[in-house]
């Protein structure tokens, strides 16, 4: 049997910016849904962070997510396993109170797992692991001890993998931990990574800045082979352009429209062929345009910053590489949290 695994879909982001969701919908009206009627799927799994805040949710945003995506899965006749993950759980140390228990009690095809449990995907047999944390850390351990499923699936805080592009995960709990599983997959971090036996599989579409051009999207998993296929979202919505005297007339702008948008300056000869530039760019129709001049580090410093790198990689590398008696993976922490703030607050 084959289920698809998505994660961290995160309904009503950026403070339920309609930009956003019609950019979510795209996904799924195009890739998600078409997809699971392809492949004749039934069966749903969701690794947590279904809704974006803990603390509440848009009335609009709610709708949203019941008109988009649960109605259609329950039309469809799909069952959905949802795990509860961390921006589910309205407290940080427990998972009792959660927002999918309590938002999607109409819907008889979705089964909420606030507890570790064990559950028969057609004949294999999955360990469903929610958000972990300080109330059900024993128990959740326990659990892994005794079980004899085949595999894990859940929302898990895992040491040695990215947290995004740029970013190695250095605490949280020990994989040796899930050793006894065949494959574990998980939510929680929005990037894929994987060490052959433990598999992040990535949320399914950019959210900030330092998602640009990372492959997202959603997995199907076949149930008898263990075999698994990354399905790729190709709608983008964050766009690094490199300004180099570019040629305003034959650039093509049309894939921009309603995007977010930053030009970076590189080389500019000719002030008034560099506004036709960005005015094209501006009647394409993007959401949001940034222009960026004259970025340079000191000039004492030897650092080059590289066209694949997004901002946040470049600041964990210079801190990385920077001769400073401090404790270089604090500060790096600090600038992600600072980062991940601002980018929330754009």
């Amino acid at each position: 049997m084959k289920v698809a695994i998505i994660t961290d879909q995160h309904f009503g982001a950026r403070k339920n910016s309609k930009l956003f969701h019609d950019y979510f919908l795209k996904f799924y009206n195009e890739v998600f849904f078409p997809r699971l009627e392809a492949e004749g799927i039934t069966t749903v799994v969701d690794m947590g962070d279904t809704f974006d805040s803990r603390k509440g949710i848009d009335f609009s945003a709610l709708s949203w997510a019941k008109n988009n995506y649960y109605d259609r899965l329950r039309d469809m006749g799909v069952t959905v396993h949802t795990v509860v993950g961390n921006h589910t759980a309205y407290y940080k140390n427990t998972n009792e109170v959660n927002a999918v228990d309590l938002l999607l009690r109409e819907y008889n095809n979705v089964k909420v797992y606030s507890k570790c449990e064990e559950v028969l995907l057609d004949k294999l047999k999955v360990l469903f692991i929610p958000w972990i944390n300080a109330e059900n850390y024993q128990s959740t351990v326990e659990s892994v001890k005794v079980s004899d499923s085949v595999c894990a699936m859940g929302h898990l805080e895992l040491n040695g993998f990215r947290a995004h592009r740029g970013h190695v995960m250095e605490e949280g709990l020990d994989c040796d931990l899930f050793k006894k599983f065949t494959k574990v997959f998980s939510g929680h971090f929005h990037t894929r990574s994987d060490d052959g036996r433990i598999f992040y599989l990535g949320n399914p579409y950019e959210m900030f800045w330092n998602d640009a051009n990372d492959k997202r999207g959603f997995t199907i998993f076949d149930t008898d082979t263990l075999k698994w296929e990354y399905v790729n979202n190709p709608n983008r919505m964050f766009y690094n352009i490199y300004y180099e005297d570019t040629n305003y007339q034959t650039f093509d702008t049309r894939e921009y429209e309603n995007k977010i948008v930053k030009v970076i300056v590189r080389k500019k000869s000719d002030l008034k062929k560099f506004e036709k530039f960005i005015d094209k760019l501006y009647a394409s129709g993007v959401f949001e345009l940034k222009v960026v001049e004259n970025f340079q580090f000191q000039e004492s410093e030897e650092f080059e910053a590289f066209e694949s790198e997004d901002t946040l990689s470049i600041l964990n590398r210079y801190i990385e590489e920077s001769e400073i008696n401090l404790e270089k993976s604090t500060i790096q922490r600090i600038v992600q949290e600072v980062y991940q703030e601002a980018c929330e607050m754009i």
